[in-house]
């Protein structure tokens, strides 16, 4: 960028323009998929920016909550500026992008700027089984120039990052500055204020801890203008070169669970700066980039036997959009910990109707971290503080981690939740000995699913957009399954009696069900109201598991009823509206017999997120004919897009 254009304060750094493996830029699918918004820098529920447009010079980076937080980026070519992210800036050209693919940790981008290509790598490095990487708040930003008419050209590329990024309101004051410790030089941005933990709700960005903006591989200077930061690469004359900068936030405390203040998982209790972060990430470039490639493909080549191209391409852009809704701690008796923000609906910390639906990711990749969410839930139950005879609702808000606040209990929804997805992390540990702790209370669940699921009451569910209803059929499936579960872990446990008694009583329950849901060729929404249907996506465990409960035409006859209900951009979650949740789709999918059957159902959901106009991380809840959402933006719930993988990589093992 021309140096006319900035009154600079400039910190020098040596230069470390090593040339980057040039595989590096070149993803290792290029994918079709035009994603709602696309994953710029994320890492939790506040480092989370994106930039929801065609091409990256259409407007503002922005936070998924909508808040611009903007981050410009441009290439000087021999004298001539061209831009290639953010909103247009003073007489800069633009830049024309070429192409861009997203992928699991990584999106790829390239730019012609006149004779020269810009290839720019965003990755997040959330490697799914390494939680130091998983949890680092620090995103590569990896670049390469290359000439298109083999001439040698001077070259420097330059990224202006705002104050906006480290605070919550437009009008808070903060302070700029630079600085050096521990042999790493930075640039960094922080409210005045830092009022650490201060504020918890829904629509909200963080405004305390530092945005920090290394001088690795390039310079950093402060805009005495707008006091942002400006890092700046000189390559000098070249026809090829590569290299890579970092961009990282500190939030200096995370969480407060319990009444206590924890720091990420990175930091180690306190024992790791952000400074040794950086300079660990640095060292490590080219092997978490591999690992990082890795992990792509993996996801992609998971996806893409499951359920084919367009499925594989759904899941890798979703991957980083299921991560970065949480954050990974441990408490102080070292049990790992990782809580969700239920983005967009109520802001609520580890719900477990959120944790129920994003499980199949992590039931596919990593099942420590789905215990990771549950542990916390079953404590809660365990330390006395909650006494109902069914799982809480949430911890609280958002990051305050303290007790439920939501306003009414759903009993039926989450004890079912919590006992199903117990009983699949022992089905796969081959052990009980995660539960074993809480036998008690998940014996008292279970006891209510037994009472009270057959025939549910009106009580409130996760499906209540359009009123809650008693008698719900799929509520009810929840229960059978609910009590299954138990009774398989009960088996386990060598308490063959007790393993008897539930599976013959969830078996009675399946029985019933299907006497009082069957409406002719489908079955009903509720017990009590003929000429209606929804999706029956709890079902999906009956064929996972192998437990047959159901009988085979109940899984046929709503499969096939369900396809003569879809519209252009999908299943509607039941027949009282024309919207969806896509996530339920997904899980409804899964049980398809076949693949072909099985993309029926999925490709339709492609097709909403290559269509839709609502530019936002991927919303779940979305109108079925017009692809616009209703409401949701950013929630982990689409980690149950995994669902089908997690049902060929059983029907593999088993």
């Amino acid at each position: 960028m021309r140096k006319a254009i900035f009154t600079c304060l400039t910190l020098m750094l040596t230069t470390m323009a090593e040339a980057q493996p040039t595989d590096f830029f070149k993803p290792y699918q290029q994918t079709a998929l035009r994603m709602p918004a696309v994953p710029l820098i994320v890492n939790d529920p506040y480092f989370s920016i994106w930039s929801p447009y065609d091409t990256l010079t259409d407007g503002t980076t922005r936070h998924w909550t909508d808040q611009e937080k903007p981050l410009d980026g441009f290439l000087q070519v021999d004298g001539i500026t061209y831009q290639w992210m953010g909103a247009r800036s003073g007489q800069s050209t633009i830049a024309r992008q070429k192409s861009v693919s997203v992928l699991a940790t990584s999106t790829y981008y390239t730019f012609v700027c006149g004779p020269m290509e810009l290839d720019i790598v965003f990755t997040a490095p959330m490697l799914i089984d390494d939680y130091d990487l998983l949890s680092a708040p620090v995103n590569y930003i990896s670049y390469q120039v290359r000439a298109t008419d083999g001439q040698p050209h001077n070259v420097e590329l330059s990224v202006m990052v705002s104050t906006l990024l480290a605070k919550a309101d437009a009008n808070q004051p903060t302070r700029t500055e630079l600085g050096s410790q521990q042999g790493i030089g930075y640039g960094r941005i922080g409210t005045i204020e830092q009022p650490i933990l201060a504020k918890k709700g829904d629509l909200i960005s963080i405004d305390w801890g530092y945005l920090y903006l290394p001088a690795v591989n390039g310079t950093v200077s402060i805009d005495s203008r707008q006091q942002s930061l400006c890092y700046v690469h000189a390559f000098g004359t070249t026809r090829q070169a590569a290299s890579f900068m970092m961009l990282g936030y500190d939030e200096v405390q995370d969480m407060e669970y319990m009444f206590h203040r924890y720091q990420a998982y990175w930091t180690h209790n306190g024992t790791v700066s952000i400074f040794q972060l950086f300079r660990r990430m640095q060292a490590e470039y080219q092997q978490v980039m591999r690992r990082c490639r890795q992990l792509d493909q993996r996801i992609y080549d998971d996806a893409l036997q499951a359920g084919g191209a367009h499925y594989a391409e759904m899941l890798s852009g979703v991957y980083r959009h299921v991560i970065a809704a949480h954050k990974l701690f441990e408490d102080q008796d070292g049990n790992l910990l990782f809580f969700s923000k239920e983005n967009n609906s109520n802001g609520c910390v580890n719900t477990v109707d959120l944790t129920y639906p994003e499980a199949p990711l992590f039931l596919c990749y990593n099942p420590a971290l789905q215990k990771a969410m549950m542990t916390s839930i079953f404590d809660y139950s365990y330390s006395g503080r909650w006494t109902k005879p069914f799982a809480a609702h949430d911890l609280g808000t958002y990051p305050i981690a303290n007790g439920q606040v939501y306003g009414g209990d759903m009993p039926v929804e989450e004890a079912g939740n919590m006992l199903i997805l117990a009983a699949e992390l022992c089905r796969q540990d081959g052990s009980t000995s995660y539960v074993d702790k809480y036998w008690n209370i998940i014996s008292t669940w279970a006891d209510y699913l037994a009472e009270n699921g057959q025939d549910p009451a009106e009580q409130l569910c996760t499906d209540d957009f359009a009123g809650h209803w008693a008698h719900n059929a799929n509520l009810a499936v929840k229960a059978v399954m609910g009590v299954a579960a138990y009774a398989m872990m009960a088996q386990q446990k060598g308490l063959t009696a007790v393993a008897d008694k539930y599976m013959e009583k969830a078996r009675q329950m399946a029985h019933h069900w299907e006497e009082q849901a069957a409406d002719g060729d489908h079955y009903r929404l509720a017990f009590d109201r003929p000429d209606t249907w929804s999706q029956k996506y709890n079902m999906v465990w009956d064929k996972l598991w192998g437990t047959h409960l159901f009988s085979d035409k109940v899984m046929q006859r709503e499969m096939s009823y369900y396809l003569k209900q879809q519209n252009r951009y999908g299943l509607p979650l039941d027949c009282r509206k024309d919207y969806t949740k896509n996530d339920w789709i997904l899980w409804t999918a899964a049980m398809a017999k076949d693949q072909k059957t099985f993309l029926r159902f999925a490709e339709p959901v492609y097709q909403y997120m290559n269509e839709t106009s609502s530019r936002v991380p991927t919303s779940d809840w979305y109108d079925t004919k017009t692809a616009q959402m209703v409401a949701f933006r950013a929630r982990s719930v689409v980690g149950g897009f995994w669902m089908r993988v997690l049902m060929n990589k059983n029907s593999l093992t088993s």
